[in-house]
This record gives C-alpha cells, structure tokens and sequence, in this order.
C-alpha cells in the first residue's frame, strides 16, 4: 500500500502496511501529549476514506525535515507493519523555541478499498512517532498510545403490526452486519448479542428489553406484548475486531 506525508506543504512517500524502516531510533527527540481519534476505535467500513485526527508534542534540538508524524503500528518498530495512506501534518506551532518544543495536528487518511488493507488488519495497534532528521537519518519512538481498528458493522429494525392495539404481540426483526474489507461488502454478523431496545414515546433515554443472539446470516427477531407507543431498535456493543452500532429507531403506535 502506498502512502504519502504531507507536512508543511512537503510530500514524502511511504509504504503502508509495510515494514518500517531499520536503524530507527537515532535518540534526541521525544514525542509526548499524543492524542488519536479522541481516543476512540478507528471503525472503517468498506469504501469510505477515514480521516483519524490526531494531536501530539514533539521536542528536539536537532535539525529535521518537516515530515514529522504519528500513526498506528504494530510489531516491532523496526520490522513490524504502518497503517495509513496520507498523512497531512501541520507546521509547528512554538511553544518552546530554545528547546524546541512543537505541538502538532494531523490528519492520518485511510482508505479501505486498497489492496493491501484486509480483515486481518482489524484488531489492536500501538502508536508510533517518526521524525526525519538531517543526514538521511530518522527517529522513530514508541508513544505508548494503544489503538483499536475496527471493522464497521451496522443494523436494521422493523417493527410490525403497526399501528396494533394494547396487549398484542408486536414483532421486532432485523440484522446486524459487519464490513468485510476483503470482498468490500458489509455481510451477514452471526451468533452475535444483540440488545432490543424501547424508548417510550415522550422519553428521552432507551432501556434494554432483552437480547437475542443473531442467525447464521446475522438476522434478528423477538416477539413482545405491546403495552404503549414508542421507539424500538437494536444495539450492538461490538468486540475487539468490529465497531458498536445502534439502528435507527422504529416508531409504533399502539392505541
């Protein structure tokens, strides 16, 4: 997968997922006040371009390019393997000049579509620091900061009879699925725990009526007693591979 880095009007190109570069850590710099996506999961879907937004400190004394970024990683930092595309990082604004301290922002892009991204490439990552510096040399720090990618899933929900009268038994179907980044499509999420939810017409919060499990093809369906109009939808909490979701909310009337 080919990236680029853009900072302060300069690209450099780059491999990703790809081994990093050997002869990494030259010493001299230190990254600090590391922030990625709010510290939240990156969930990616199956054609859509991420932007990761990101936030970090860098302090050296030393000479450097303006290529200067954070992005998740994993392995070793030596060999192990980048995720990204483009990464746009701003110049630095000074807080420090005669120690020379920047902070950063940084817009980190990942595009799912590319061939080189895959199922396998969902789960946990760390965070790494890269800095080139004068002479063809570079730094290269882990920041401590733990990342999860996640496969996007999403969910549907009919609610049927409706309107129906009080005491009848209303059915709540739908289905939860989960991006696959191999085939490009969202497919059926089985044997997955899913929340049915209720909001009662006026209310403002849900609250969990029961959960059921979802069929081999990721399909949903409970049966309740209707006692009052509301909204009903599913909840998915996700796992360590595949985001959380929340359906959009179905409204029956029951008189």
């Amino acid at each position: 997968m080919w990236s680029a880095l853009v900072a302060g009007g300069a690209t450099l190109a780059f491999t990703a997922v790809s081994a990093v570069p050997a002869g990494a850590a030259e010493g001299g710099v230190s990254f600090s006040n590391v922030k990625v996506n709010g510290g939240k999961p990156i969930v990616i879907g199956v054609k859509e371009e991420v932007v990761v937004r990101a936030t970090f400190r860098m302090t050296t004394k030393l000479r450097h390019d303006p290529g200067v970024a954070v992005f998740p990683y994993r392995g070793s930092l030596e060999s192990g393997d980048q995720l990204w595309n483009t990464i746009e990082t701003s110049d630095c604004k000074v807080v420090n000049r005669a120690k020379g301290i920047c902070d950063y922002e940084e817009r980190l892009y990942i595009d799912p579509r590319h061939y080189d991204f895959g199922n396998e490439d969902a789960g946990a990552w760390k965070t790494a620091g890269r800095v080139w510096l004068a002479g063809d040399k570079h730094d290269i720090d882990d920041v401590k900061v733990p990342l999860q990618v996640k496969r996007a899933t999403r969910l549907t929900v009919n609610a049927s009879p409706e309107p129906l009268r009080k005491g009848r038994t209303l059915t709540v179907t739908g289905k939860v699925t989960r991006a696959n980044w191999d085939t490009h499509k969202y497919q059926g999420y089985a044997g997955r725990t899913v929340s049915l939810q209720f909001k009662t017409a006026g209310a403002t919060s849900y609250t969990t009526v029961r959960r059921v499990k979802s069929s081999s093809t990721g399909s949903l369906r409970a049966t309740v007693k209707a006692t009052r109009s509301g909204t009903w939808r599913w909840v998915y909490y996700g796992n360590t591979t595949s985001g959380a979701r929340a359906s959009a909310g179905d409204y029956v009337i029951v008189r």
